[in-house]
């Protein structure tokens, strides 16, 4: 199993807490460099939107179900 980086994941306690949802799933494609983030399950999104930073806003009965995060893997901030 990957080492874990704690510290890492301390530091994006604060913004996991500020998600609207109370539950997040998850799932990152490598090879297509796609974060896919869910906050409900099942969802069955009825419609989306693309926005200006290539990032996909899922929904279904008017509420946000879902994120995919394109080119993820590009997002990281500098160290």
């Amino acid at each position: 199993m990957a080492s874990i980086d704690v510290k890492e994941i301390l530091d994006l306690t604060p913004q996991l807490l500020s998600i609207p949802s109370k539950h997040v799933w998850y799932s990152y494609d490598e090879e297509a460099d796609v974060l896919y983030l869910n906050f409900k399950k099942p969802s069955h999104a009825d419609d989306s939107e693309m926005t200006d930073d290539n990032v996909i806003i899922r929904y279904e009965k008017g509420e946000v179900v879902g994120i995919t995060v394109l080119n993820a893997s590009k997002r990281k901030e500098a160290v």
